[in-house]
């Protein structure tokens, strides 16, 4: 699936990504009412912020990237043993599933062709398309697609920033007041400062894009899909 290991390539930017909702007014104590992060270190906050994603048990990340010039909208909902959603990048969509070792790929018979295409890639892409294509553990995919459905892997790149981080400004994410903190050389993290101290927008630099985080904790389904779903995608392409 050449398109598809491009895709997730390029993708593989998110790693660095959320926007922001703008200030509050001034005046009072904008910390007032609040749990009190706000009024700690930037390494506590952040400290803390990372705790509580990681204690989570389930999150929904979703927004936009910019990389290279492309734009990537993703929207999952992730969880220990896995995750489920999609990612656009331009006109094509395609969904991911996984279940603790089983992968999935969904997606539309464009996404698996080019203009070029000969009839054989065709008759397979109509094939493969809306099916869940098992993507092989051993296929170089996999490692890149099921990146996208690891709740570890990807909140763990929301507290990498380059350079030192400071604390920014009070601000809202919807109707939630956030504390930022703010990376020396972009890119900025909102934390909750109502109730546990979730992260809830993270923002690349360069406006790059954003990723909003929200539902912390709440289960959702996962389930493998019914196998007459299932392509085989190690045995099927192509054939």
């Amino acid at each position: 699936m050449p398109h598809g290991r491009r895709t997730a390539a390029a993708l593989l930017a998110i790693a660095t990504g959320g926007l922001l909702t703008g200030c509050l007014g001034s005046g009072g104590d904008p910390d007032a009412g609040t749990n009190g992060v706000g009024k700690l270190p930037a390494a506590t906050i952040e400290q803390k912020a990372r705790a509580a994603a990681d204690s989570a048990a389930a999150v929904r990340l979703a927004g936009t990237v910019i990389s290279g010039g492309d734009t990537y909208r993703l929207d999952m909902r992730l969880r220990g043993n896995g995750g489920v959603g999609e990612v656009t990048e331009g006109g094509d969509t395609f969904q991911l599933l996984r279940v603790g070792d089983d992968l999935y790929l969904k997606a539309g018979a464009d996404f698996y062709t080019s203009g070029d295409s000969d009839k054989d890639s065709r008759t397979a892409a109509t094939n493969l398309s809306g099916k869940y294509v098992r993507v092989p553990s051993g296929d170089p995919s996999y490692k890149q697609f099921s990146g996208f459905t690891d709740k570890k892997t990807l909140l763990a790149d929301l507290f990498v920033f380059d350079g030192s981080v400071s604390v920014g400004d009070h601000h809202k994410v919807g109707s939630t007041k956030t504390i930022a903190l703010d990376g020396s050389h972009g890119g900025s993290l909102d934390v909750s400062l109502k109730g546990t101290p979730y992260p809830l927008r993270y923002e690349r630099a360069a406006a790059a894009g954003a990723l909003t985080l929200s539902d912390w904790g709440e289960d959702f389904r996962l389930a493998a899909p019914p196998k007459s779903e299932v392509v085989d995608y190690g045995k099927t392409v192509g054939k």
